[in-house]
């Protein structure tokens, strides 16, 4: 009877280590944002979590890296992040983890549409210090906005679009060159590769996100290869029928123009053909003055936005005082999940409720 114990004993002791080895072998993943994070999950479903850093209602353009981060990220296995031109909080950690972790720059990913970022006129151009020319923009139709400052064209010299600019900006940050707040902080922003950074906005590149994480999970743990290859075709045919869903949901008012806080939302309209008519910063960490505020109110009432969208994590105020005296009604977007619960459905809410967002406050336009 005691032998018989003792092997029962042994048995269970075993199987435990088992668990516990198998457990060590599962890759310890950190993710940057929770779009990126809800993608990252679903591939990772049935292995383990990945570990989020922005959390709750915070904004990568405002963060502060935390010492339970911090720590994360240097016990990490694998960091998933968008890249240099969203969170640059993370630069200097990222250079110090030492190669011990496999860092994946997203905005890298095979098969990425990326679109360069919209400078001046209703998308508020960028200003050195000390110099007061604006840059033009010319609109994705071919049209030209009417820029308050029409003199000073921005054309493809000054603005080097594209992997070549990227990665000659990201050799200076490799230097070590600190991030400035305010105005010069929005510049330098757009310098890291001049191309907009919200690039999950758009179900193609979210498949292209899922896709390299996947195939990253694989290479750094071969044993759940099979688990992570299933989840991601899963996970594909579930962003085909999103879709589909969210063109359905904007197709009665995708022809309606809109104001929106800052220009996050490029990839979501180019994607489903829909048109902002501008922005009211260029950057959330800028706040506009009484006169971008004026120039704004001006906008609405000449391009005949319907509608003007604050951000959750952002003052709300500023909208109140750009639809002041105009008939456009306010709503909200949240283009970083600041309100939703991280997890592997938080992706396919985000983009439902942009889409709802949008439906319903440029719906009640006549």
């Amino acid at each position: 009877m005691q032998k018989a114990i003792r092997a029962l004993l042994l048995s269970t002791a075993l199987l435990v280590a088992g668990a516990g080895a198998a457990r060590a072998e599962t890759p310890d993943v950190v993710v940057s944002i929770k779009p990126i994070h809800s993608l990252v999950a679903a591939i990772m479903q049935g292995v383990g979590e990945p570990s989020l850093i922005v959390e709750g209602a915070a904004s990568p353009h405002t963060y502060s890296l935390k010492p339970s981060n911090a720590t994360a990220l240097q016990n990490a296995d694998v960091v998933f992040w968008v890249g240099h031109g969203l969170e640059a909080f993370l630069e200097k950690p990222l250079e110090s983890l030492g190669g011990k972790a496999t860092v994946v720059e997203l905005d890298h990913a095979p098969g990425l549409e990326k679109l360069p970022f919209r400078e001046g006129g209703p998308f508020e151009a960028h200003t050195h210090e000390g110099e007061g020319h604006d840059h033009a923009h010319e609109g994705e139709e071919g049209h030209a906005h009417d820029h308050e400052k029409e003199g000073h064209d921005h054309g493809k010299e000054a603005h080097a679009h594209g992997e070549e600019a990227h990665n000659h900006d990201h050799g200076k940050e490799a230097e070590g060159h600190d991030h400035a707040h305010g105005e010069e902080a929005a510049h330098e922003g757009h310098e890291h590769g001049e191309f907009d950074m919200h690039l999950w906005l758009s179900p193609q590149n979210a498949r292209a996100i899922a896709a390299e994480a996947a195939k990253v999970l694989a290479e750094k743990d071969p044993a759940n290869a099979e688990i992570y290859k299933k989840n991601l075709a899963g996970l594909e045919a579930k962003l085909d029928a999103l879709d589909k869903e969210v063109a359905e949901t904007v197709a009665p008012v995708k022809d309606k123009p809109f104001i929106v806080f800052h220009d996050a939302y490029q990839y979501f309209e180019h994607h489903y053909g829909m048109h902002a008519a501008g922005s009211i910063t260029v950057s959330p960490e800028t706040l506009p003055g009484a006169e971008r505020l004026t120039q704004i109110r001006d906008k609405v009432k000449t391009l005949g936005a319907t509608c003007v969208f604050a951000e959750p994590q952002f003052e709300p105020k500023l909208v109140n005082v750009v639809i002041e005296g105009t008939p456009a009604k306010s709503g909200v977007l949240d283009p970083e999940a600041a309100t939703l619960e991280p997890g592997p459905d938080l992706y396919f809410t985000l983009m439902k409720s942009i889409a709802t967002s949008l439906r319903d406050c440029l719906g009640q336009a006549s």
